[in-house]
């Protein structure tokens, strides 16, 4: 739910400081890349810190090889799209390689859920809300890719 917040709150307040005034924010279009910069930011860095790292490599489906490189890999392109986002002329690319890559690693909460895994100690979100929430993020990138 963090990651949902992150991009719901982050696009608010974005888009706040643009009706205050900040040009750069002025516009949906804008504030929704600032949200959705602050969300991949806040999920890159669980693959690199402590616990939910480990619950991370967990989740990567068995049958794939080194779980624990893919994990930092992906962090690392999530670190690269959010940066890239912030960055007008690379934002529709950007958002485009994030939809893909959310879309790439949506196996793996398949199969986190049907393997029962936790996440920082609790039940990994469940399949269908975990599908809902990740149509939002998908839908968010596409919105920033083909967007004004």
């Amino acid at each position: 739910m963090a990651p949902l917040i992150a991009l719901l709150v982050g696009s608010a307040l974005a888009r706040l400081a643009g009706l205050a005034g900040m040009s750069a924010l002025d516009g949906w279009h804008p504030a929704l890349r600032v949200g959705l910069a602050l969300m991949f930011t806040l999920t890159a860095v669980a693959h690199f810190v402590g616990r939910r790292r480990a619950d991370l490599i967990a989740m990567v489906p068995p049958r794939l090889p080194r779980p624990d490189l893919l994990v930092t890999a992906t962090g690392v392109l999530e670190l690269i799209g959010a940066i890239g986002l912030l960055v007008p002329a690379t934002a529709r690319i950007a958002a485009a390689g994030l939809a893909l890559l959310m879309l790439a690693m949506f196996p793996a909460n398949v199969s986190a859920a049907r393997r029962r895994l936790t996440l920082a100690g609790r039940p990994v979100t469940p399949l269908a809300q975990r599908t809902a929430l990740q149509l939002v993020f998908v839908a968010a990138a596409v919105a920033i890719s083909f967007g004004p």
